[in-house]
């Protein structure tokens, strides 16, 4: 079994709607990582363990998923130095909660701040593979063929 470069954790599995796009852009290029439902409020002692130990088991990178008051990606950030990205979901307030919950942190443990949703899902995961391909050729290969093929793909777009 491989070891994951990258942990996508997310406060209830009802976020796996949302946070799948992570996990298959992921997929998409080759990058090992873990899924798993984790909960800032509801299981704040095993978040904790698992966060912490991420970097001994060779995890590079975090991403964290919640909604409404969303602390996860910011309680995982207290329990480890390794780069931690959040995707706010969409919530009561259409993700405007979760948003401010994650982006808002205080000046000394940062967060990276994605946008609310299965955008911030993709996205996540490109920002993952991008620091991943800082020390790996080949991933930085397969980045910059994702990024020429978006562009040839509006590149061809015809109106009417």
């Amino acid at each position: 079994m491989s070891k994951p470069l990258v942990i996508v954790i997310m406060g209830s599995k009802s976020d796996w709607e949302t946070m799948q796009h992570a996990s298959a852009v992921l997929k998409e290029f080759g990058v090992d990582h873990e899924c798993r439902v984790l909960s800032a409020h509801r299981t704040p002692k095993q978040t904790a363990e698992y966060v912490s130990g991420a970097d001994a088991r060779g995890v590079e990178v975090v991403i964290a998923a919640a909604g409404g008051a969303a602390h996860l990606a910011g309680v995982s950030a207290a329990h480890t130095v390794l780069p931690v990205l959040g995707v706010p979901m969409t919530s009561a307030l259409n993700g405007l909660d979760s948003l401010l919950s994650t982006a808002q942190m205080p000046g000394g443990i940062p967060v990276g701040t994605l946008a609310i949703g299965s955008a911030g899902a993709k996205n996540a995961a490109l920002l993952a593979i991008a620091i991943l391909a800082l020390n790996r050729a080949e991933l930085k290969k397969k980045l910059l063929a994702y990024r020429d093929a978006q562009a040839k793909k509006v590149l061809a777009e015809t109106l009417p």
